[in-house]
C-alpha cells in the first residue's frame, strides 16, 4: 500500500469539502441547522464517501451516511464536521476529519479546520511511512514522546470548560487549559505540538477520533480512555463508542490526566 500517495489524494479531497464548510460558515444569516446537526454535514460526507471509496474501495464508517462493515482489511472513518454544535453557535474551529484503519489500527489521518480564530485554515495530516506529521504542507518536527505536564504547557478542552474555569484550571495544572471546539482538532493540534494533550470528557465514537489518533501516532503520542488504557477499534461496539472520556497527546501527560477526578465537573 502506497500510503503517502494516498495521503496526497485524501488531503486534496478534504481541502475541497473544507471549502463547502467555510462557505456555510460565511453564509448570510449563518450556517443552517440546529443542535448537533448542520445541513452541510450530510452534503460533505456524501462527497467524501464517494471520493474516498473511489480511491480505496473498502469498509466505511461515517457519522452522517451510515456504515458498511464487511470485515475488510481497511476502513475509512469520517466525520464531515466535528464540532457541529459549536459551528452552529458561531464558534470557529470545527473540522473535517478523515481517518483510515488497517486491521483496526489507524494508518492515515487528515484533520482540516477551514475556519479558526487566529490560525487561518489549518490542515494537519499523517500517514504510515511519513517521518512525522505535516501541517499546511510543511513538515512538523514536534514530538510528544518526552514531554509532560509542566508550567507553560497547554491542555486543550471543550468549549464547555469556559463555564467552570476554576475547576478546569485545577484539573489541568500545572498546565493551563484552552477551550476550543472539535475533539478531532484538539487531538490534531496536540499532535502538532500546540499542546501537551487534547481531551474529551463525553462519550466519543470512532468518527470523532480515528484521524486525530493517526496524527498522534505520527507524533509519538497516545490516545487513552477513561481508565488510562489505549483506545481500540476492534469491534463495531468500539466504533460506536470508543470511550466515555479520552486523553490524547504526550504519553506521560495523558496517563496523569486520565487519573484525575474529572467527574467533579459534572457534580458541582
Amino acid at each position: 500500500m502506497n500510503y503517502l500517495g494516498l495521503l496526497e489524494q485524501v488531503i486534496e479531497q478534504v481541502l475541497a469539502v473544507g471549502r463547502l464548510l467555510a462557505a456555510e460558515w460565511n453564509r448570510p444569516g449563518g450556517p443552517r441547522g440546529r443542535g448537533d446537526k448542520a445541513e452541510v454535514d450530510v452534503a460533505i460526507e456524501k462527497v467524501l464517501r464517494r471520493k474516498l471509496l473511489s480511491l480505496l474501495d473498502c469498509d466505511f464508517w461515517g457519522e452522517e451516511t451510515g456504515s458498511r462493515l464487511t470485515g475488510q482489511e481497511f476502513c475509512w472513518v469520517v466525520d464531515p464536521n466535528d464540532g457541529t454544535s459549536d459551528f452552529l453557535q458561531g464558534r470557529p474551529g470545527s473540522a473535517v476529519s478523515v481517518g483510515l484503519l488497517r486491521n483496526a489500527v489507524p494508518v492515515l489521518g487528515v484533520v482540516y479546520a477551514p475556519v479558526t480564530p487566529n490560525l487561518g485554515p489549518d490542515c494537519i495530516s499523517w500517514a504510515k511511512g511519513l517521518g512525522g506529521i505535516v501541517r499546511n504542507g510543511q513538515r512538523c518536527l514536534a514530538r510528544l514522546d518526552h514531554v509532560g505536564l509542566a508550567l507553560g504547557s497547554k491542555v486543550l478542552v471543550s468549549t464547555a470548560a469556559a463555564t467552570k474555569p476554576v475547576i478546569n484550571a485545577e484539573l489541568c495544572a500545572p498546565a493551563e487549559f484552552v477551550s476550543m471546539p472539535s475533539i478531532a482538532y484538539r487531538l490534531a493540534r496536540a499532535a502538532a505540538g500546540d499542546a501537551v494533550a487534547g481531551i474529551s470528557l463525553v462519550p466519543v465514537s470512532a468518527h470523532d477520533l480515528v484521524a486525530g489518533h493517526a496524527l498522534l501516532i505520527g507524533a509519538g503520542g497516545v490516545l487513552l480512555d477513561q481508565a488510562g488504557a489505549p483506545i481500540s477499534y476492534e469491534s463495531k461496539a468500539c466504533l460506536v463508542r470508543a470511550s466515555t472520556k479520552c486523553f490524547g497527546g504526550a504519553p506521560q501527560a495523558c496517563l496523569e490526566l486520565a487519573r484525575r477526578n474529572w467527574d467533579i465537573l459534572f457534580t458541582t
